[in-house]
């Protein structure tokens, strides 16, 4: 398998080291050679050229690509450097683009007949994760899987937790509505077995179906917890457009800007009933007082600097804002927020890299997302007719370590896994991976009569 990569900036860059840890044939193209000194550690071959030459593309082994990924900061380099690397005979090909309009629907088949399979806006990505995280003020990750048949939840312990200093065994059996996928526990990655406890201040991951999500609140003690109904936005970015349109009618939004041209443009952008913007500094407190941050429940910092949002955030929290997220795009720093407790953290790279990667696995996948905080990616996986997955009950599968199956959707319906349960063909099974390679259970999941 064969990936080739146009532009080494962030999303370039997370993509080609997700790559090089999957051992894939990996290509990175950038005109900038400080860009491309990065990767020197990682198994990459990189050509500092224009990612629209036809003699670049071509010494790069374009036309025996599996796929072409245009993500550098120019909208039409990536689409015109798709279209040349789908000329030369690359399998598929991914645009990073700007324009909304490029995601409608009925545009997709005048995109595949250009030779773009498909189009990646990571601020709309980024928006639809931030409104998940609002939705539920008491977690600070959510992903909903099937229209919510199942949640993955990631929840901060605090001392109110009814669950804490138990045997797991004890807390979530075969017939209890959760299970417990991987703790983050002072820097490390735990994947829980039915002896592990749960601490204070534990990161957890829990599975659950939509149902049982009052019930989880209760027993990790966020009853408390005000839902939000009052947001302000700092920073009036593409990200923050995307989020506001995306955030619920029941939520009033702020926007603060401090750029009056670049307010003039959101009020163009966003209707009043969407989003009020403001014209200021998001850091001067007395701003944030004028404009209700004491009876304000959310504040999501979404500037471009990474210090600037999560001091902004630090400073929210003192002044009694419950939840908080943050724009962190500097992957050096999303352990440091982590530590300061800062809430939600957006990294828009990994969430683009994740839908990027997708693409590469064989087996029937339907969505693939990366938890940077555990360093790990929970995949939905189709099992197809006669695959291994479906001859024998979970705990005979044999599965790498690092990997647990945390539920699965059949019908439309949600449902919890132990491991006695038995998956069947057409199930969308979630797969939780740390510390293993996602082509390693693609085995698992494909057709085939050999066991």
């Amino acid at each position: 398998m064969k990936v080739v990569i146009a532009g080494a900036g962030a999303v370039g860059t997370h993509l080609s080291k997700l790559l090089s840890r999957e051992h894939i044939d990996c290509v990175l193209i950038d005109d900038d050679d400080e860009r491309l000194s990065s990767l020197t550690e990682y198994d990459v071959m990189t050509y500092q050229s224009s990612p629209t030459s036809i003699k670049t593309l071509k010494e790069a082994g374009v036309q025996g690509a599996d796929l072409f990924v245009g993500v550098t900061p120019e909208e039409s380099i990536n689409m015109n450097a798709c279209i040349l690397a789908h000329a030369l005979g690359a399998k598929k090909t991914v645009a990073r683009i700007d324009n909304y309009e490029y995601l409608s629907p009925e545009l997709q088949p005048f995109f595949k007949n250009l030779g773009i399979d498909s189009l990646i806006y990571p601020e709309v990505l980024a928006g639809i994760d931030i409104t998940n995280g609002l939705k539920m003020s008491w977690v600070r990750q959510r992903w909903d899987v099937h229209n919510g048949a199942l949640i993955l939840l990631g929840i901060k312990l605090r001392e109110a937790a009814e669950i804490l200093n138990q045997p797991l065994k004890d807390l979530c059996g075969p017939d209890d509505p959760y299970h417990i996928v991987a703790i983050k526990r002072d820097g490390d990655t735990i994947i829980p077995s039915g002896m592990d406890h749960l601490h204070v201040n534990d990161l957890v991951y829990i599975m659950t179906t939509k149902e049982y999500i009052p019930y989880i609140r209760k027993i990790v003690g966020k009853e408390h917890y005000t839902d939000v109904k009052n947001v302000i936005i700092m920073g009036g970015g593409k990200t923050a457009v995307r989020a506001a349109l995306t955030i619920p009618n029941y939520m009033n939004v702020k926007i603060i800007e401090k750029s009056s041209k670049r307010c003039e443009k959101l009020n163009e952008l966003l209707e009043s009933e969407e989003a009020m913007v403001i014209h200021g500094d998001g850091r001067d407190l007395g701003l944030l007082e004028e404009e209700g941050i004491r009876h304000t429940q959310a504040f999501v910092a979404l500037t471009g600097n990474a210090e600037t949002n999560i001091l902004a955030c630090l400073t929210a929290k003192k002044l009694g804002v419950r939840k908080t997220v943050a724009l962190v795009e500097n992957l050096d720093y999303v352990n440091m927020a982590e530590s300061l407790d800062i809430g939600t953290i957006i990294n828009k790279k990994t969430i683009a890299a994740s839908h990027i990667f997708q693409m590469l696995l064989d087996a029937d996948v339907e969505n693939l997302r990366s938890l940077m905080l555990v360093d790990a990616e929970v995949a939905e996986f189709i099992a197809s007719p006669d695959s291994k997955v479906t001859k024998k009950p979970v705990k005979d599968l044999g599965l790498p370590f690092g990997v647990t199956i945390g539920g699965l959707v059949r019908n439309g319906v949600g449902m919890l896994v132990n491991g006695n349960s038995r998956i069947e063909a057409g199930d969308s099974v979630m797969v939780f991976c740390h510390e293993a390679k996602l082509q390693s259970l693609e085995k698992y999941f494909k057709n085939t009569t050999i066991w």
